[in-house]
């Protein structure tokens, strides 16, 4: 098939047919394809039944290239006129993983304007989305116009996915969702992409997370994965590098929502900053600032960015942010205030040296407690999660603090705590940046 292709010329069940037959799709196919799915001309069976054939089929780097760019072009393609880059940042997901409250101001504060499209809790892992939902007043869902002037105005804003942007891509997702074709590299390539092109972007940094508490366990697949991203990202003209980080253990000691924003809070502020989150924090702003023309090496972008946390700039433009999304404006000075507290926080001991950590567990555990859902209609309960979680090596006796909202569910956290974690001999440390890609 060549040239172009219009609406009554396409037949969905042929395309389907084509990949079934693992046949290679034009450009042209797969952008049809891609408008019947968000003008409704593809049904939802046809959806399915393509993403199980992409699933067992695999595409071409050109196919994955021409679906990225079809989704892209689905809905609202922003448009920027602003002094500095603008920068973004996406992470496959994790526990602890509280790195976009801290990078999207830090990058901000160097120059940078980083317009952060975040999604709820997938899985095991926690959602940015609901974190910030935590907020009192904060608006994790405005029109683009807010989002843009924000983004102008402070230099960086975190929000959900709007209708505007890559429609088609909520309508797969959806369908991915529930038919067992989620973990297809192909199809997430696209999905995270898609939604990052829409946005406007001018360079992308990738966080591909490894080990017993990522969807990608293995180093293989993270590599195939961030490869992947960076190949077709280049593709359809997004400078973008990847990270492939440790996920082995939480990468904050916090797992939750109020308790993550507050320990964001405590890293923006210099109360408490933790050596691996702030190493995978920085290493990624580095790249950012790099990507963006900011810096001339990741040398240099370390320096400003130890400037913009120590002189405080940084926390003042999380605050900024919070404050123009709706948000308490003394959220930064007065936490306690604002931040939903559990009714019953509990000490967990355990005597011995901590061997390894089933970080997955921990994430279960969160959405045990009522702070991430087990139906995606699910309401989620800000309050609760762990805190101090013990990393491998540890031995101090406190395996973490329990936050829950009520004495039997603390009794069912406490534990799942337990059993997350193996007492023995303290493992060989694995670096936090295992491998850089682009």
């Amino acid at each position: 098939m060549s040239g172009g292709m219009s609406g009554a010329d396409f037949l969905p069940q042929e395309t389907i047919r084509r990949k079934r037959d693992g046949q290679a799709l034009e450009p042209a196919e797969i952008a049809a394809f891609v408008a019947g799915l968000t003008a409704g001309r593809v049904g939802e069976g046809q959806a399915a039944a393509f993403a199980m054939a992409v699933f067992f089929r695999g595409l071409t780097l050109p196919e994955r290239v021409a679906l990225t760019r079809a989704m892209t072009g689905s809905g609202s393609v922003l448009r920027w006129d602003l002094p500095g880059p603008i920068l973004d940042k996406h992470s496959t997901g994790g526990i602890g993983d509280t790195v976009s409250l801290a990078l999207a101001p830090m990058v901000a504060a160097c120059g940078g304007y980083v317009p952060m499209i975040s999604g709820r809790g997938l899985g095991h892992t926690g959602g940015t989305l609901d974190k910030l939902a935590g907020i009192p007043g904060y608006d994790v869902a405005p029109g683009l116009d807010r989002f843009q002037a924000v983004v102008a105005e402070v230099g960086c804003a975190v929000i959900g996915q709007t209708a505007d942007l890559a429609p088609a891509d909520r309508r797969l997702y959806a369908i991915r969702d529930v038919t067992g074709t989620v973990e297809s590299l192909d199809l997430i390539t696209a999905s995270i992409l898609s939604k990052k092109l829409a946005a406007g972007l001018r360079g992308l940094v990738m966080d591909v997370k490894v080990g017993s508490g990522a969807f990608m366990t293995e180093m293989a697949a993270a590599r195939a994965l961030a490869e992947s991203i960076v190949a077709v990202a280049a593709g359809a003209g997004l400078r973008t590098t990847a990270l492939v980080t440790d996920m082995d253990a939480p990468l904050a000691s916090a797992a939750g929502n109020a308790v993550e924003v507050r320990y964001a809070l405590d890293y923006l502020t210099g109360r408490r900053r933790e050596a691996r989150f702030h190493a995978v924090t920085r290493a990624l702003c580095a790249e950012m600032l790099v990507a963006g023309g900011l810096s001339p090496d990741v040398a240099a972008a370390d320096e400003r960015l130890e400037a913009a946390l120590a002189s405080g700039r940084a926390a003042e433009v999380f605050a900024r942010m919070v404050a123009a999304l709706g948000g308490p404006a003394d959220l930064l000075d007065a936490p306690d205030r604002h931040l939903p507290g559990a009714p019953v926080i509990r000490p967990v001991r355990q005597a011995g040296t901590v061997a390894a950590v089933d970080t997955r567990a921990l994430g279960l555990a969160v959405i045990g407690l009522g702070g991430g859902r087990r139906r995606a209609e699910d309401g989620i309960d800000a309050r609760v999660g762990f805190t101090d979680l013990a990393r491998p090596g540890d031995a101090h006796g406190l395996l973490g603090h329990v936050h829950a909202a009520d004495d039997a569910a603390a009794d069912r956290a406490e534990a799942a705590l337990r059993a997350a974690y193996r007492m023995g001999a303290a493992p060989r440390e694995r670096p936090c940046v295992l491998e850089r890609i682009g």
